[in-house]
């Protein structure tokens, strides 16, 4: 858990005015463990999510904390992230200190033999490589379509996360994956569906490496390859509610331009896995304007105009709701490279944990994101975890 504890963080009874607290987990596999370490601030802060929606490895963590009672969610996050994070194949990688790893030269080809050791070994509860390889495998069979055996995370599921909870309707939960013969987007949402272990598997299930995942006759892949951060199910399947948001996203869109090849392959997945985050949160906005708009206008017409077909028809649109966007996004170290996905080391994941921790405490000390949204559109952003506080 986070190695630098603080007292109960302070926050406004403002944040009572919002009907929901969303939490919005992006997919970025071994990046993950920043989301847990965000989580346990807003723990700390009781500032509990009332409806968690994830992709992949965001889809995963988001079924542990919605799949477990307030007070053991951290627990249960830690309980995983130090499960997968056991090295099988050089387990003194888990030994190595800090003090062994000093400056971005050692960091870098520290994460390289962890990530090579994910290649090679898998991670413990999570997947292990195909033997023989896939390419040797029957045609059509599961083991031909993927390079790593996932079975095991189905165990991990199960003994970390209880679904009848996650079914309560306690919290809501949201996973986004991809049917692979359709190639269409699908959200398992437990407003429409019973969510189980094959679900959460599904969205994380990343191809050529995990294999699709069977549902109803159905099979699916991560959600990731057609978006990999589930804002947009989220403004679009809201009740008209006000709505404190907390985005958490592994990918920052924003970056330098590449001076080397290895450069041009980190920057390509940066850019393909941050799915724009705030070009889907800048057109959101524009929407939302033309909603309240409408919604104002709606209300000047005149009685017998309101009972028409067509205002019936307008009203459905209209929403007076407000949103506040809280972003917290991991910023990758400099001697994190390409492979920074699947770079399972414990060193890494407590690194990775702790910024997510730090980056929450930054932003809920600011106490401007717990006040209603003001502006034309009723929407307010805040990106403040880098500033001083």
């Amino acid at each position: 858990m986070a190695a630098a504890k603080i007292s109960k963080i302070s926050i406004p009874k403002a944040r009572e005015a919002f009907d929901c607290v969303a939490l919005v987990l992006q997919g970025g596999g071994a990046l993950g463990a920043y989301q847990c370490g965000a989580y346990e601030a807003l723990a700390e802060a009781d500032v509990l999510p009332t409806w968690v929606a994830g992709i992949s490895i965001g889809a995963i963590n988001g079924a542990i904390i919605a799949g477990n009672p307030p007070e053991t969610r951290v627990e249960r996050l830690w309980e995983f992230w130090d499960t997968i994070t056991r090295s099988p194949v050089n387990p003194w990688i888990d030994g190595l200190g800090p003090w062994l790893l000093r400056g971005e030269w050692a960091r870098q080809i520290f994460g390289q033999s962890s990530a090579l050791g994910a290649l090679v070994g898998g991670a413990e509860g999570f997947f292990k490589p195909r033997v023989p390889s896939p390419w040797f495998q029957p045609t059509g069979s599961v083991a031909a379509t993927s390079f790593y055996d996932t079975d095991q995370l189905r165990t991990t599921l199960e003994r970390l996360i209880d679904f009848d909870r996650i079914n309560s309707g306690e919290v809501r939960l949201s996973v986004g994956t991809v049917n692979v013969q359709s190639g269409n987007f699908v959200y398992f949402d437990t407003e429409k569906d019973r969510i189980g272990p094959e679900h959460i598997m599904a969205s994380g299930a990343l191809p050529p490496g995990f294999p699709a995942v069977e549902i109803d006759g159905q099979r699916y892949w991560d959600g990731g390859l057609v978006s990999n951060t589930p804002l947009q199910w989220i403004v679009e399947q809201d009740k008209c509610e006000d709505t404190l948001m907390f985005q958490i996203d592994l990918w920052n869109a924003r970056g330098q331009f590449p001076q080397t090849m290895a450069d041009v392959l980190t920057r390509q997945k940066e850019i393909t896995f941050s799915s724009r985050t705030r070009e889907q949160t800048d057109r959101f906005k524009e929407h939302q304007r033309l909603c309240r708009i409408l919604a104002d206008f709606l209300d000047r017409l005149p009685p017998d105009l309101k009972k028409g077909p067509e205002a019936e028809f307008l009203e459905a649109a209209a929403n007076r709701a407000t949103y506040n966007i809280v972003h917290l996004i991991y910023r990758a170290q400099n001697y994190e490279g390409q492979s920074k996905d699947y770079e399972f080391s414990r060193l890494s994941m407590s690194d990775h944990w702790k910024a997510g921790y730090d980056d929450a405490v930054r932003t809920l000390r600011h106490p401007a994101i717990f006040e209603r949204a003001k502006d034309c559109a009723g929407i307010a952003t805040f990106d403040l975890s880098r500033e001083p506080g």
